[in-house]
């Protein structure tokens, strides 16, 4: 859910790999020019309805589920989704302890804390506004940049999108009405959620660039160590469901296969195809498609100030992503993303 990749996003995080992405092997035969036979857009558009529905998913999983093991099935099903893709690819493991360690740090930041967060805030706040805060998490990342020496510079355009995003929060949230009906404590694990993504991004960047593995390799391996961290946590604070309800079940599984193993093979494509700045585009729509999913299915109820925030939120993330266009022909090294 961010853009994950990740919700959003996303399938789960943005790791950025100096390396070419290896194509989807799940998106569709390739033709002559080694492009997919599948139109780009396509594909494109599969990614952002995936990754927008996920905050639905993830609210009908906590009907049947507790939190941790909505998550522990997500991750469970987005695994075994890599794993075939890197039988089928024959990727191999990383092979170094120090590789295992940074990438046990990565499935913790970018998959097992905030598909946790966004899991029990859930319990108390609209899928809709979850989606809504994923959509910060550029401007977390705009932020961390100001004060944690990112090789990404401020400029004033990206310090004002910053404060327009800010300013979009709080439009969300009501700070005019002093935030009356708001759940604070969801809320918050949603935020920190969507902080816990570029936090992660920043420690993969300075940790696993250039280990010698592929993209798809990594993020197969970092879905795997998450899985297991979830695995010893989730019997620690919950108990073994009484059943298997239809619908919550369907939509873990759901979660996991679609919205974190196939969205991340997705990304790979359109990151390989048409360069990470149109791929990383579908962050943009995810808040969109979530909020409509959210009223449309689930019936959730939608004051004026939701969208016209996000719509704020969303200039404001745009803005703290432009670059000089200098910089945007060599930002064109292809990355993976892993979201909610």
């Amino acid at each position: 859910m961010s853009a994950p990749p990740a919700p959003g996003t996303p399938a789960t995080a943005t790791p950025e790999i100096k390396q070419p992405a290896p194509a989807s092997p799940l998106a569709g035969p390739a033709g002559p020019s080694g492009r997919s036979a599948l139109d780009w857009r396509l594909r494109f558009g599969a990614l952002s309805l995936i990754w927008g529905f996920s905050f639905l998913l993830i609210k009908v999983g906590t009907h049947g589920y507790a939190p941790f093991q909505v998550t522990l099935g997500r991750l469970l099903s987005g695994t075994a989704v890599l794993a075939v893709a890197m039988a089928v690819k024959q990727e191999r493991l990383p092979r170094t302890a120090r590789t295992w360690g940074h990438l046990a740090v990565a499935a913790f930041l970018l998959n097992a804390l905030p598909f946790s967060l966004f899991a029990y805030a859930e319990l108390t706040i609209p899928s809709t506004l979850a989606g809504i805060c994923n959509a910060t998490s550029p401007l977390w990342g705009m932020a961390l940049s100001l004060v944690a020496l990112s090789e990404d510079r401020p400029t004033r355009r990206r310090v004002a999108g910053l404060g327009l995003g800010f300013l979009g929060v709080l439009t969300v949230l009501g700070a005019w009405q002093g935030f009356s009906g708001l759940d604070f404590s969801g809320t918050a694990m949603a935020l920190l959620a969507s902080l816990s993504y570029p936090v992660g991004w920043i420690y993969v960047r300075r940790t696993l660039a250039g280990s010698g593995s592929s993209a798809l390799s990594l993020t197969g391996s970092q879905l795997f160590l998450g899985t297991v961290q979830l695995a010893l946590v989730t019997p620690l604070f919950t108990t073994a469901p009484d059943g298997f309800p239809l619908w919550p079940t369907l939509s873990v599984v759901a979660l996991g296969a679609l919205g974190t193993g196939l969205a991340v093979l997705l990304q790979y494509g359109l990151v390989t195809e048409v360069g990470p700045t149109t791929a990383q585009m579908v962050t943009y729509f995810i808040p969109v498609i979530a909020t409509a999913a959210g009223v449309a299915v689930l019936g959730e109820q939608l004051s004026w100030n939701t969208p016209v925030g996000a719509l704020v939120v969303l200039a404001g993330a745009a803005l703290t992503q432009s670059r000089p266009r200098a910089a945007e022909a060599t930002a064109r090294t292809p990355r993976h993303r892993n979201r909610s």
